[in-house]
């Protein structure tokens, strides 16, 4: 019989040097040098007021090391934070063996307030000393990330009223069937359990009704009413490629040589526009006059356009038809019709989407009378000189013996039970929009090297969203509110930009 050497677990008394644990290159020693040697946290120490009085403190400077180390290590939460700073060599190390308890953590995290943005900035500094600040293009985008909220608590004050009322329903339904087994004889078995549903739904019902008489309706620009939220009033519902989620958008602006996040912030809407100028005037620290900022369709509107153009900033943001103009997408048609269940990242079973027939799916006649609609039917002229947003077209509309009994009215109309006929404006092509800056930035981003240039785009911020949402496992924020969500956020950033920093030589 084979003989092997002896596997002995019995314990050990083993010296550990902590100083050697934290080894030059790691991403321990670039955070460990940077908030000794780098960083003014005086801000932080302005806070304590136990010189002669009072129980010692823990150092903010220790506490910023483990929640930045626990950060790059995938752990949100404080009591695994905890957890390690007892059992893990590293956290023992980089926190001088200090054992801080979850809340102490949690509250340090919490209360970091306005100086997170100034340790920020100044970690920003420092990349830009040692030359990992390219300012060629900087890549605006955003990723929207679940709140600490549920969306089941969301809606205006009238479906949240309503909600409440059904809460109440649902106790009294309780209620009624537990005064049905009374009156039967049968054994109550569960009251304890049944008493304490009641209480739990009657309890959220009056927090409901608590939350709308102490705050006034959201509304945006319209004047139109917007969703709360009864848990986390800042957080809003957001459409994603995977469904409906409670959260908030985090933005970052990224710039292309070493992928530093040279901006970061947060956002409760679901529309992203509002943040582009927000962003720029962020990065103006180390931003170049001759920088290209570059944005997605999310953050295209007029009013972003030419506040751009009135600042002189270079910028590149692209519009929602950029693709429908480029022929290199021109067969994309095919793969669309594929029947892959994942391709629209819907779950199977789940409602497709339709695509409607466009303009340019009409045929016009030589004379510009009628044209032909897909179906074959025949839509006749009924404006010929028409001016839409400052564009010139050809209006047309088709009848109702023509429409009505179309089998294609589901591919055509919008709402086919409630619109009779099909109308369409076919533009004169080669025209120019109305708007000057939105034609400007049409060309400029068709032409060759505007394709070239906006292509790093996604090469740039997308692969920072994936290290801190998938390396870093930040799949929803942890805290609740604008301003300690954005707090959270910048701490991941923070993180991402301390790894880019552990290659560098930082003594020099």
């Amino acid at each position: 019989m084979a003989r092997y050497k002896l596997i002995d677990r019995n314990p050990r008394l083993l010296p550990v040097v902590l100083s050697e644990q934290i080894q030059p290159g790691s991403f321990e020693f670039a955070l460990d040098h940077l908030i000794d040697n780098e960083l003014d946290l005086s801000a932080l120490d302005a806070r304590f007021r136990n010189d002669e009085t009072g129980a010692s403190a823990y150092d903010p400077r220790v506490m910023l090391k483990i929640v930045l180390l626990a950060y790059s290590r995938g752990l949100t939460s404080s009591r695994r934070i905890e957890a390690a700073c007892l059992h893990n060599v590293q956290f023992i190390a980089i926190s001088g063996d200090s054992q801080p308890s979850y809340t102490h953590i949690a509250k340090f995290v919490r209360e970091l307030g306005d100086d997170i943005q100034a340790l920020f900035t100044q970690v920003l500094l420092t990349c830009d000393r040692l030359g990992l600040i390219g300012r060629q293009m900087f890549a605006i985008d955003g990723v929207k990330l679940p709140a600490n909220a549920s969306k089941e608590r969301s809606g205006t004050h009238a479906e949240l009223a309503h909600r409440a009322e059904r809460l109440d329903k649902a106790a009294r339904k309780i209620i009624e069937a537990h005064q049905r087994q009374d009156a039967s004889g049968d054994e109550p078995g569960t009251d304890e359990q049944r008493q304490a549903r009641i209480n739990a739904l009657h309890k959220e019902a009056q927090a409901t009704r608590d939350f709308i008489a102490r705050n006034a309706p959201r509304r945006n620009r319209k004047g139109q009413e917007l969703k709360t939220n009864v848990t986390d009033p800042e957080s809003a519902k957001m459409a994603t490629g995977k469904g409906v989620i409670q959260g908030y958008a985090a933005q970052a602006a990224v710039d292309s040589q070493n992928q530093i996040i040279v901006a970061a912030d947060i956002t409760g809407s679901g529309s992203e526009q509002a943040m582009l100028l927000p962003m720029v005037k962020a990065s103006e620290a180390v931003r170049d006059p001759d920088t290209l900022i570059t944005a997605d369709a999310g953050y295209h509107s007029t009013e972003n356009l030419q506040a751009l153009a009135e600042q002189h900033i270079d910028a590149l943001i692209a519009d929602n038809q950029m693709r429908q103009r480029d022929e290199r997408y021109e067969g994309q048609a095919k793969h669309k019709a594929k029947p892959d269940p994942l391709y629209e990242k819907k779950p199977m079973g789940s409602a497709q989407k339709i695509g409607l027939y466009r303009p340019e799916d009409f045929r016009v006649s030589e004379d510009q009378s009628h044209c032909i609609c897909p179906a074959g039917r025949k839509l006749n002229s009924n404006g010929s000189a028409c001016t839409i947003n400052g564009r010139s077209c050809h209006k047309y509309t088709g009848s109702q013996s023509g429409c009505g009994p179309c089998d294609h009215r589901h591919l055509c109309l919008r709402h086919p039970e409630r619109t009779v006929v099909r109308q369409v404006a076919i533009f004169a092509k080669g025209q120019s929009s109305a708007n000057e800056v939105l034609e400007t930035m049409k060309q400029r981003i068709d032409s060759p090297e505007g394709r070239r240039r906006y292509s790093q785009r996604i090469g740039t911020v997308e692969p920072v969203f994936g290290n801190i949402r998938h390396n870093k496992r930040l799949n929803r924020f942890t805290l609740r509110g604008s301003k300690k969500v954005g707090t959270q956020w910048r701490l991941y950033c923070l993180v991402h930009n301390i790894e880019k920093l552990a290659g560098c030589d930082l003594k020099k």
